[in-house]
């Protein structure tokens, strides 16, 4: 009502209430501001007597309270100019951030202490201040995770490899996308985040699943989200959270019937459900312990036995846990204990330069799918290192993020670039050789397990672009 009884006005102040930076009613004032009739222009006071640490904290956060809240804030008026012993850290955050500087001002009368900001006096008062050389060449700490850094020089091949990913990666924008949830403040974080699974559940990109074990990882309070397959078999970015399915084999399968033909599953399921995965026709293989019993030719057996004297005489080369193994596997026909006709698997993942065996799985497939599913073995195999992977970077995350992200968002962003990592490491055409090779020309340093080097430069690059979107600069580095 006061705004509409000022629009003859060329322009009007509105001082708002004084809050914390870290106060959560910031974005309900900010969405008040905007909700009215009138256009309203926000404006950010930066107080040049205040330590650079604080000034940083005051940009950041009420940039992401003003995004949050659907508006933009790019001005600034610089107060307290006569108190401040220098002007240059404020200046420094304004220009890191790309801020637009309105007005200063040198006292406590408004407006008559307030003058339009020009660049020769802000100038001129920074290099005129009284203060010591080695003062004046103190900065304001750059808020960006410690191993980002380095990326940010390298705008044009970071530009290229955030293009190819997008390209190449399905749901990667989703995976994007978690990420800016993740520099949003905490109290929204949960409702974008829940926005943002719903509109991945309505498409259909996902030909299978790869389950992963329900139970938490060693040595976390999470389990290992479940891995989107599409229908080249690559792994989708945004991974499928545990606790947010149904409980049960059945349910959780049924769930996803209308999108999910094939179903990698880490154990067994109940009677019922493979009863229904067979009904349905739908493709599975089963990975089961060395104990599983079946039958074969009448007699009972378990995996381990059935198998204690045979040859693998099938053999294929393949990536495992970063590196490149040898697969030797074999099968035999028999029936599982419910007396439906199977496939019983075993396989041998060895280094083929030491033969040395590094892992011996066993599985269970439907007799009438045949011997092709060898290739869905291999990819439930490929996935047993996204575990390690995911914790790498939670563990990353976690540091870079100092607690103000939610445990489920993390996650889902740790499991994410590890799909994506892993997804990178076993393909081979020549795009993605050379999309391998511009990220660890990022990283800058060679390691021994490719997927954990993929993975730490991934998170280089998605940090480094976050990063470059706080600081305001995203247009210039041609990032987004």
């Amino acid at each position: 009502e006061l705004v509409g009884r000022l629009q003859g006005k060329q322009w009007a102040i509105i001082d708002t209430v004084g809050m914390s930076q870290r106060d959560q009613r910031v974005i309900e004032q900010i969405a008040h501001l905007q909700g009215g009739q009138s256009t309203v222009r926000l404006v950010l006071l930066l107080n040049a007597a205040s330590q650079p640490e604080t000034l940083e904290e005051v940009v950041l956060r009420y940039r992401q309270a003003a995004r949050a809240a659907g508006a933009e804030l790019d001005d600034c008026i610089i107060t307290k100019q006569d108190e401040a012993g220098r002007l240059a850290p404020v200046l420094d955050i304004v220009m890191r951030h790309g801020m637009r500087v309105l007005f200063g001002s040198y006292g406590q009368q408004v407006p008559e202490d307030m003058v339009v900001a020009t660049p020769p006096a802000l100038i001129d008062q920074a290099l005129s201040a009284n203060v010591s050389s080695s003062a004046r060449a103190e900065t304001a700490p750059l808020s960006l995770p410690r191993w980002s850094r380095d990326v940010l020089g390298q705008g044009r091949r970071l530009s290229s490899v955030l293009t190819r990913l997008r390209q190449r990666v399905v749901d990667f924008h989703r995976l994007e996308a978690a990420w800016d949830i993740a520099a949003l403040p905490g109290v929204i974080q949960d409702q974008r985040l829940d926005e943002l699974l719903a509109g991945a559940s309505t498409t259909r990109d996902a030909l299978g699943v790869v389950w992963s074990p329900r139970r938490n990882e060693r040595g976390c309070d999470w389990s290992m989200p479940d891995v989107a397959l599409n229908e080249q078999g690559a792994w989708l970015a945004l991974t499928r959270l545990q606790h947010r399915q149904l409980a049960g084999w059945q349910p959780r399968l049924v769930r996803c019937a209308g999108d999910v033909a094939v179903h990698l599953l880490p154990t067994l399921p109940d009677a019922e459900a493979l009863a229904w995965l067979n009904a349905q026709h739908l493709t599975w293989v089963s990975m089961v312990p060395a104990s599983q019993r079946v039958y074969c030719q009448g007699e009972r057996y378990t995996l381990r036995s059935l198998f204690q004297e045979s040859t693998l005489t099938h053999s294929v080369g393949i990536r495992f846990r970063g590196q490149s193994m040898q697969l030797s596997s074999a099968y035999v026909e028999a029936q599982d204990v419910s007396g439906n006709p199977v496939l019983a698997w075993v396989g041998e993942v060895s280094d083929p330069e030491s033969t040395k065996r590094i892992v011996r799985r066993y599985w269970l497939t439907p007799a009438r799918l045949g011997s092709d599913v060898l290739t869905l073995l291999i990819t439930q195999l490929q996935s047993d290192g996204l575990a390690s992977l995911t914790k790498r970077a939670w563990q990353q995350l976690k540091e870079a993020d100092g607690g103000d992200v939610s445990s489920e968002l993390r996650l889902l962003m740790a499991s994410g670039a590890a799909a994506v990592a892993g997804h990178l490491d076993i393909v081979d055409d020549e795009d993605a050789q050379a999309l391998r090779a511009d990220l660890l020309r990022l990283l800058g340093t060679q390691r021994k397990r490719r997927d954990t080097a993929l993975l730490d430069a991934l998170v280089h690059v998605l940090m480094a672009r976050d990063a470059i979107r706080q600081l305001g600069s995203v247009s210039r580095e041609g990032v987004v």
